[in-house]
């Protein structure tokens, strides 16, 4: 048996407690980055890379790399949230990703959860409960669904939608005043460029592409961020979408999110 609640600077799976699962063993960069969220974040990984793959959260062999595709790649994203902020939606939640692991990192903040699919959501009310995230409520439903009984100031998601369709999902949410932060991948720029008739359409603001990349995080993790009503910033033109484009698909180190 093999004790991977420690800290180890090797990079090869270890198996998880006899059970026959290989997982990623925990890096030295979450508990600098996270500092006390690492306990919980430790369980929550544990958790994910035993059933994830049964409950068809993960896919095959993702137990072997939860810390750098999962659980770091959305806990850096915990950063770009306001300390004013008090209130998060994530869309879309699935297994947690990103909204259970940014609940862990910001316990102060109140995060809501939606996601449509039954065994999933009964998976995030389980998992709350198990690591006593008393921040976080579990709502069965689609975002469009719920728009009357929410009020946020931030909305997250990760592999949800192409953005052209996600952006219109989400910002409903915010009512008219907040910011949308959504993880993406390498055609980020792309989806950009598609979504130009709806980021005018919904008035969005200070629409960007960031790269989020802490000392310790091999790969960067890009975000697609913008807002809706703030009094200092005008609506993104689609000449400055297309220049954001442009850039990104310019940067040397473009990360690719799923």
């Amino acid at each position: 048996m093999t004790d991977v609640s420690r800290e180890t600077s090797g990079s090869e799976p270890v198996e998880l407690d006899g059970s026959g699962v290989a997982i990623e063993p925990r890096p030295h960069a979450v508990a600098s980055l996270f500092g006390e969220a690492w306990k919980p974040l430790d369980n929550f990984a544990r958790d994910l890379a035993t059933r994830g793959e049964e409950l068809g959260l993960i896919g095959p062999r993702e137990a072997e790399r939860i810390w750098s595709r999962h659980i770091l790649n959305c806990g850096v994203l915990s950063s770009a949230i306001g300390r004013d902020v008090t209130s998060v939606a994530d869309v879309g939640s699935g297994a947690g990703l990103p909204g259970l692991v940014l609940a862990l990192i910001r316990p102060e903040i109140q995060f809501v959860l939606i996601e449509p699919m039954e065994r999933r959501a009964k998976w995030l009310l389980e998992e709350t409960e198990r690591l006593g995230a008393q921040n976080v409520t579990v709502v069965r439903a689609r975002a469009q669904e719920v728009v009357d009984q929410l009020n946020v100031q931030v909305v997250t998601a990760r592999a949800v939608s192409a953005t052209a369709t996600l952006i219109p999902m989400c910002v409903p949410l915010l009512h008219g005043c907040g910011e949308l932060l959504l993880m993406k991948g390498q055609h980020v720029a792309d989806e950009l460029k598609k979504a130009a008739k709806v980021i005018r359409k919904l008035h969005l603001q200070g629409v960007r592409i960031e790269q989020i990349a802490p000392e310790g995080l091999e790969t960067p993790t890009t975000v697609l961020r913008c807002w809706v009503g703030r009094n200092d910033l005008s609506e993104t033109s689609t000449e400055e979408i297309a220049i954001v484009g442009k850039k990104t698909e310019e940067a040397p180190n473009a990360a690719a999110t799923s």
